[in-house]
């Protein structure tokens, strides 16, 4: 092990025990962890300086104008109120239509803290009718979006199946191809589960109050000011047609960064937002985070943790003689851990060939091993360090890293049964 990989994994463990102690905000202990493996050399300067830029960062800022504006018309307020109605002030059956929605929004928007960032001000807004605070209600939305991403086969989706067989194709072991629909049969299973526990169930371990304090995007309707018909419509249509165009992006040719930014600009041009109220609306304490998250992934990655990891992993592999359930649960577990750490595509790439080489060696198929990755990798959500989303949804509903955790927990479990118990049992090894 080398001395750059010891002095990462010490800043890292100190990271999550700044996370955790509360004395501090997130946003001081990611930028001072930035700093930190700067100094020391596990992240060059010229690295640490383009996570500022990063791509994600820039599209919620973007977002955050964006659902602002959206938030001020009178049009989310209505959404709200008869999405509610439906509700009749039942939380669960509320929480069970934003879920779905947010289900299927992340089949076509393979980003979660984009999904989150359109309906999580709908949200907050049939929360605050029926007197309940964000904290209560955003984890199991972003949840929802995070876990059952590009399950389906449509989007974005449609193209794992290529991407999976790719990988076999570069290795040389073409007696398996992943068919188009494999990924949806593997999954579905979880997604099913997650929307119905996050509807009827996860409110139970989310807090009735904000931890720390949230966003200022989000607030009470009293506070938003009256806007002009013209204000109003064009904060409607700008919203939507901010949400279609990143359904369609590649076909539109743009990056996901420009159509926030382009939606953000058109809700000042057209007054639905004054200036000082879009910059208001960029929340930097959750950008900072996500910067710092980002940069102890990228330094994980860089200084060989992840490689460091999968070696010892392929090793019990072979130790259990190959059965199905034991090696799944190591596949799912290992990479599941990781990923809180460190960005999913990063960790898929370090695994996938790990799981072909695996089963290469004993003759077994690796179709549900490598879906099982991907699970395991998009099933990220405790930590900062997971995916861009999670800051934005501690940041919106008021959590700490205790609270996380504390609403983690079982959720996680869930997954590791489901997927492992579900997969192997469809796509067995041998």
């Amino acid at each position: 092990m080398n001395t750059q990989l010891i002095i990462c994994l010490v800043i890292f463990g100190l990271t999550v025990i700044g996370y955790c102690s509360g004395l501090y905000s997130l946003a001081t202990v990611a930028i001072t962890s930035l700093l930190a493996l700067t100094l020391t050399g596990c992240l060059d300067a010229a690295s640490a300086l383009t996570y500022f830029s990063n791509a994600n960062v820039i599209m919620i800022a973007g977002m955050c104008i964006v659902a602002a504006g959206f938030n001020q018309t009178s049009f989310c307020t209505k959404i709200a109120d008869g999405i509610s109605g439906i509700a009749k002030g039942n939380l669960n059956k509320m929480m069970l239509g934003y879920c779905a929605i947010a289900m299927l929004l992340s089949q076509f928007i393979q980003s979660p803290v984009v999904v989150f960032g359109i309906v999580a001000p709908m949200l907050a807004a049939s929360a605050e009718s029926m007197n309940i605070k964000p904290s209560k209600v955003m984890f199991p939305l972003g949840v929802s979006a995070i876990v059952t991403c590009g399950t389906l086969p449509v989007g974005a989706g449609a193209t794992v199946a290529a991407e999976l067989n790719g990988y076999l194709e570069s290795y040389g072991y073409m007696d398996f191809t992943v068919a188009l629909t494999d990924s949806m049969k593997a999954r579905l299973p979880l997604l099913i589960i997650c929307v119905l526990y996050c509807a009827f169930f996860c409110t139970r371990t989310t807090p009735d109050e904000p931890v720390v304090k949230p966003v200022e995007a989000v607030k009470s309707a009293a506070a938003k000011a009256s806007l002009k018909p013209l204000q109003e419509y064009a904060g409607v249509v700008i919203f939507f047609a901010d949400a279609l165009a990143l359904m369609f992006a590649s076909r539109l040719g743009l990056q996901n960064w420009e159509i926030t930014v382009i939606g953000a600009i058109l809700m000042v041009l057209f007054g639905v937002l004054k200036p000082r109220e879009a910059t208001a609306a960029i929340p930097m304490s959750m950008l900072l985070l996500i910067v710092g998250a980002l940069a102890m992934s990228g330094a994980l990655s860089a200084t060989g943790a992840g490689e460091l990891i999968g070696n010892g992993m392929a090793a019990m592999v072979h130790a259990v003689n190959g059965n199905s359930y034991i090696v799944g649960l190591i596949f799912f577990l290992i990479p599941f851990i990781m990923t809180q750490v460190m960005q999913n595509r990063g960790t898929m790439m370090i695994f996938h060939p790990i799981a072909i080489a695996t089963c290469a060696s004993i003759g077994g198929n690796p179709v549900g091993l490598m879906i099982l990755v991907q699970a395991a990798c998009l099933s990220a959500f405790m930590t900062p360090m997971a995916t861009p989303a999670v800051p934005y949804i501690m940041n919106y509903g008021g959590y700490d890293q205790k609270c996380m955790f504390k609403q983690s927990a079982l959720l996680a479990l869930i997954c590791c049964v489901v997927s492992v118990g579900w997969i192997m049992t469809v796509f067995p090894i041998l």
